[in-house]
């Protein structure tokens, strides 16, 4: 079983099923039943609607049709990634996925060409694999291109030394991104510590030095070596027809001819650690960690499944252990757990987070014993259910979604086999306590720990990590299920969804409640509540963020775990504003939701807690470059009284304020102005409309608030331009933005022609004019883009433009971004990019309305403004309308570069330094 989303998914909080369906025609469901094979095709293994083919020059393909949604996943992912780099050669997994988006001779634009269908995109690479994918509108067309695309990339992309030379200084851009981060550069240098030979070792993104004079042919080897169909794996997810698809894939990639390389062998074995190793990095910050890390076993080994449980029971917040001991305590702001593992031996990583200035070796201590005492006391069994629940939620609902599953995929591909992802769903009831604790007593050891000083030892403790068995070994006794979960074709255009949605009143709650048949019966709910007005807010800003946060903090029926229990069982994903469930949860999960909003008790201990990890984080955020320059502009602009809740709040001034807070101002918050007298709440999903509308008004009806509300709008006023630059010591990436006040409404006949000019300018994700500039052809920055405001009930509309860029890089960038956007108001726009523009929103904003969660938070706010979804269709007409004459001219008619506010914030040492490193010119 390998659960390293779960792990890593733990160590993203720190910081910062198969299937049947239910399709229309007998055609379609004959085809998804049994696919002719075409010449040479054969068919291997079928789970769960997952069925697995194989082409004769080695490419597997993974067919999983599901017309539920009209979207499609095309997902290849190649077994390659940094632990197949050679020395001086590491990051060249990472950059040569860079690489393979500058086009190839049948598609030399391949960002635009997903701009100009709406394709949600990315790649990814880690230490074994390497994948990439689109999501996309459902149609012949987008996935015929998708496939042709990706097969044509596979072998023909150009690796060229132009695109090199500038997507080197953009991967080296977004290696600075990660040196801002202390949790970053302390995981870099855990691996580097903890391993002697093994690339593990290494980061994926690699040496500095080999990113920067890595040489081309040495890219174009690589990628000739392992971008082969041979070592590649195609999955196809969501409505599509198999048959015809399987014969596009055998027409697209079937051509490639089998490769005559054979792949390098990887023979590299880690030694046995023999003492206990120590590391400190020292550098400016405003947080202190302290981590450790033990060798465990490959993820195909049998004890991974164990080490996984352990993991969760240790560092789940806040159930977890080292919750409990170190947090609730005091002696920690936060606590994290999780695995770096996959095809070889990995590292569990364990640690705290401390707040800057406390003693850090009390907490090192603690954290140490309490992780190699574990062995001492068996996990409780309401330890394992937990876990085992909370695993096997996650895997539920990735295989609920084709879109999800596709990714998710990946990682039980780069170990081997594809349905070990099924084969360790299968084996988590079987999991048991003794087997958790006897693995935590063969790896949590002193001599196998990365944070210790070295102590020759007579009689060391040495742990031997057993060799991974082969994967048909793991696989040899799994037999997979038939798919019972169904589902409905929905249509999401906009009058599909007004017909579908019943409105209605219920208590002080405008009520939106859409019933569809969903796979694993989801439903997705949104709430919206409003109170207060612009008098009886004075002053409350922090108190109602603490509020919020504290709801989930304890009741009183539940402390903060039992509430957090009781969210999983009922299936509960998400916050009591905004969750998703299922149809037979739905009753108790409002109830559940309705409770909590109701009766929260404000726990002091919670309370501390909570005030800690926000003046942690204040501490943290207050050098870093985009807060600095993000900052500049909110104060420049910020026209409104200290108190009003509109007024934007320095950094410090929200340090001073969480300092000053007490509890009892928090509660005084939720008594006086929590209620739902003033709301709208939609449900979209498979429910029993009449139950669930009881079930509403048993919840909410009679709930007020005690607060006067009226809508606060928001205003702007005239404000001279600012330009100013700040100093961002001892960080590795900098930060420029810029923003233009706007007289703008959504009802405005300008506004979509500017969301369209936007979009071609700099909203288009990697191919926009911006982006083309900076990224594409300078290399100047790894991010950046653009983005229009208008206001829905006021005028108070923005433009702004931000990127990130090395400290150095600061000036080109913002010399680079002002010559594409006076570029862009003196030449306007083609025709060409405006047909791209239209097609790529269009297509987005349909895909959107394919998500559940996502039509939800659009009726809440639909109703709150009194409208239906006929108001999108309109608005999808002038999109469609728009011509270029009236695109170019609303451009012009709001932007002007002359009234932009810029800031910009970076390391000033740095830059100079390396301005007077540079040539000069003659």
């Amino acid at each position: 079983m390998n659960n390293r989303r779960l792990k890593h998914a733990a160590a993203a909080s720190l910081l910062l099923c198969g299937m049947s369906f239910v399709a229309t025609g007998t055609a379609w469901a004959a085809a998804a039943a049994a696919p002719a094979l075409p010449a040479g095709v054969v068919k291997g293994p079928s789970v769960e609607g997952i069925t697995e083919y194989r082409l004769p020059n080695g490419l597997k393909v993974l067919l999983f049709p599901d017309a539920s949604k009209p979207t499609v996943t095309v997902n290849v992912t190649y077994l390659v990634g940094s632990r197949h780099e050679n020395y001086g050669e590491t990051g060249m997994a990472h950059l040569l996925e860079h690489m393979l988006f500058k086009g190839s001779p049948k598609n030399k634009a391949i960002p635009k060409e997903f701009a100009d269908r709406g394709m949600e995109f990315n790649g990814t690479t880690s230490n074994d694999r390497t994948n990439y994918y689109e999501v996309f509108q459902a149609s012949p067309e987008n996935l015929k291109w998708a496939l042709e695309m990706e097969a044509d990339r596979m072998v023909h992309s150009f690796v060229a030394r132009k695109d090199l030379d500038s997507e080197m200084t953009v991967v080296r851009n977004e290696y600075e991104a990660g040196e801002n981060s202390p949790f970053g550069v302390l995981l870099k240098r855990m691996q580097s510590i903890a391993y002697d030979w093994h690339s593990y070792g290494r980061s994926t993104i690699g040496n500095r030095s080999d990113i920067e004079n890595v040489k081309i042919e040495n890219l174009q080897a690589f990628y000739k070596t392992y971008y082969q169909p041979d070592n590649a794996v195609l999955l196809v997810a969501g409505k599509f027809d198999p048959a015809q698809t399987l014969s596009w894939i055998t027409s697209s990639f079937g051509k490639i001819p089998k490769p005559k390389r054979v792949l390098p062998p990887f023979w590299t074995v880690e030694p046995t650690q023999d003492g206990e190793r120590s590391f400190t990095v020292r550098r400016k910050g405003d947080v202190q960690i302290v981590a450790l890390g033990y060798k465990i076993p490959s993820s195909l080994q049998a004890d991974s499944d164990a080490i996984s449980f352990m993991s969760q029971i240790l560092g789940d917040e806040p159930t977890g252990r080292l919750h409990k001991q170190l947090v609730e305590s005091g002696k920690a702001a936060q606590v994290f757990s999780f695995g770096m593992t996959g095809f070889a031996p990995g590292l569990q990583i364990i640690g705290a987070v401390v707040k800057s200035g406390e003693p850090l070796e009390p907490v090192r201590q603690a954290l140490t014993e309490a992780v190699e005492s574990f062995a001492k006391t068996p996990p409780t069994e309401e330890e394992m259910e937990r876990t085992r629940r909370n695993f096997s939620n996650y895997i539920e609902k990735s295989l609920n979604d084709p879109q999800r599953v596709g990714v998710t995929l990946s990682e039980e591909v780069a170990l081997g086999d594809w349905r070990l992802l099924f084969a360790g769903r299968d084996k988590l009831p079987n999991i048991t306590s003794q087997q958790v604790a006897e693995v935590a007593a063969r790896y949590l050891k002193r001599d196998n720990r990365v944070v210790g000083e070295f102590i020759p030892e007579d009689n060391p403790q040495r742990v031997d990590i057993p060799a991974a068995p082969p994967v048909a070994e793991v696989m040899k006794d799994f037999k997979g299920k038939d798919s019972v979960l169904t589902s409905e074709v929905f249509d999401p255009s906009q009058d599909n969804i007004n017909a579908r949605t019943e409105i209605k009143k219920i208590g002080g709650l405008k009520v939106a409640l859409l019933p569809k048949k969903n796979r694993g019966e989801t439903v997705a709910v949104n709430l919206a509540l409003h109170w207060g007005d612009e008098k009886n807010l004075v002053n409350t800003s922090i108190a109602g963020a603490f509020a919020n946060e504290m709801l989930s903090r304890g009741t009183s029926k539940y402390t903060r775990e039992q509430l957090a229990d009781a969210f999983s069982k009922l299936k509960i994903t998400g916050s009591p504003y905004n969750f998703e469930t299922t149809g037979p949860n739905l009753d108790a999960a409002l109830r559940l939701v309705a409770h909590v909003l109701k009766e929260a008790s404000f726990p002091q201990a919670e309370f501390e807690q909570l005030r800690q990890q926000w003046i942690v984080g204040l501490e943290y955020s207050r050098g870093e470059p985009q807060v600095l320059a993000n900052e500049a502009i909110e104060q420049h602009f910020n026209h409104f009284p200290k108190g009003d809740i509109r007024n934007a709040l320095t950094t410090a001034e929200k340090l001073e304020a969480v300092k000053a807070l007490k509890l009892e101002d928090v509660i005084a918050y939720h008594r006086n102005f929590y209620g739902a007298n003033h709301g709208e709440l939609a449900i979209v999903g498979d429910f029993d409309k009449a139950a669930i509308s009881k079930t509403i008004a048993e919840s909410f009806d009679g709930w007020n608030s005690k607060a006067s509300y009226a809508p606060v709008l928001n205003t702007n006023v005239d404000k001279a331009p600012l330009h100013v630059s700040l100093n961002a010591p001892d960080k590795e990436n900098g930060s420029y933005t810029a923003r233009q006040s706007l007289d703008l409404s959504v009802n405005d006949p300008e506004y979509p022609l500017l969301d369209l000019a936007n979009y071609m300018f700099g909203g288009g994700a990697l191919k926009s004019r911006m982006m083309d500039r900076i990224r594409q052809k300078d290399g100047l920055s790894y991010g950046g883009g653009s983005g229009v405001h208008a206001g829905d009930e006021d005028r108070a509309g923005a433009f702004g433009m931000g990127a990130i860029a090395a400290p150095q890089n600061l000036k080109k960038l913002e010399v680079a971004i002002r010559e594409e956007l006076d570029r862009a108001l003196k030449d306007g726009f083609t025709q060409a990019e405006l047909d791209g523009a239209k097609s790529g929103l269009l297509q987005q904003r349909l895909q959107n309305r394919a998500k559940d969660n996502v039509v939800a938070s659009g009726w809440t706010r639909n109703l709150y403004l009194g409208r239906t979804y006929t108001w999108s269709k309109d608005y999808e007409t002038k999109l469609k309308a728009a011509t270029l004459t009236q695109v170019n001219a609303a451009f012009r008619k709001y932007i002007d570069p002359n009234k932009l506010s810029v800031a910009v914030a970076g390391d000033e040492a740095k830059a100079k330094a390396a301005a007077a490193a540079a040539p000069k010119q003659p």
